[in-house]
């Protein structure tokens, strides 16, 4: 049975960053803006984290502790398993910790080159290693980072589209990276199978009806996975609702470009005035 998250205040505090942060960006968030939004004094922020950074550190923990957790999994397997329990379980945490990492994505900087940016390049190597595999050729070892790219970016690009259906494309680029699949399972849930295919002109298919619900962990600093079902917005109301459309005109596109490069508006306040999805404005400005 699911659990409601705790609502006490340092919890109510993460959430309401994790929102800004993930709306608005990390540097145009300031602790005073989180206080209002949840009806605070600054000083309270501050009694529960000292400074802004703080909070950071404890929203990216519990994906960050996640992964190692795959890591240690991941190696209990030989090498070919272990590359695909490695990617498997990669995305599936990306997914369940998406406006994590979406926060990062758009501003890794954040952690200061500190000890957490630190592990968190550590947990990238000893992924890449193990989805190479033991002596690995350079060619192996490019493959790998490749890989491990794949499983997280798309989560960030096209957070409009059902987990089951993205999980499932996501994993046909490592597929065909390596030209072939997992190994037979004993056991437990099959493996993914492809989603719909793409239209056949290349343009991005359609995703009305993507309704998104994002729940925070109970912990209060994660994002407690998004829904495969979809029954609602997320609690920060950033996610798309169903019935936009899946791209924009030329003539979106140069003002959307023109919105971002003038530095006063975030992709939320562009999506809105497009009447498009954020993950649509932020494919096409990448595009660019």
């Amino acid at each position: 049975m699911d659990t409601a998250p705790p609502d006490d205040t340092r919890s109510r505090i993460l959430r309401a960053a994790l929102e800004r942060f993930a709306e608005q960006g990390y540097q145009r968030t300031s602790l005073r803006e989180i206080a209002d939004r949840l009806r605070l004094t600054k000083a309270a922020i501050l009694y529960h984290f000292p400074t802004k950074e703080h909070l950071v550190l404890d929203l990216v923990e519990p994906m960050l502790t996640d992964l190692e957790g795959l890591l240690v999994e991941a190696g209990r397997h030989a090498p070919e398993r272990a590359r695909w329990v490695l990617v498997e379980g990669w995305i599936d945490t990306m997914l369940r910790h998406s406006r994590s990492l979406g926060m990062l994505f758009h501003d890794i900087n954040m952690l200061s080159h500190g000890p957490t940016f630190q592990r968190l390049m550590r947990i990238a190597m000893r992924a890449n290693e193990l989805v190479a595999g033991p002596n690995a050729s350079r060619r192996d070892q490019v493959r790998a980072v490749q890989a491990i790219a794949m499983c997280s970016d798309p989560v960030v690009f096209f957070d409009d589209v059902p987990d089951e259906v993205l999980r499932a494309d996501m994993l046909d680029g490592p597929r065909r990276l390596f030209a072939d699949g997992p190994p037979a399972r004993t056991g437990g849930a099959p493996a993914a199978t492809d989603g719909p295919p793409a239209p056949a002109d290349g343009a991005p298919r359609s995703r009305a009806g993507a309704a998104v619900e994002v729940r925070v962990e109970a912990t209060g600093a994660g994002d407690g996975g998004r829904s495969a079902t979809r029954p609602g917005p997320g609690p920060g109301g950033g996610r798309r609702r169903s019935g936009r459309p899946p791209a924009m005109s030329p003539a979106q596109v140069a003002t959307a470009r023109r919105m971002y490069a003038d530095g006063a508006h975030s992709a939320d306040e562009i999506a809105a005035h497009l009447g498009v999805s954020r993950a649509t404005v932020y494919r096409h400005l990448a595009a660019g």
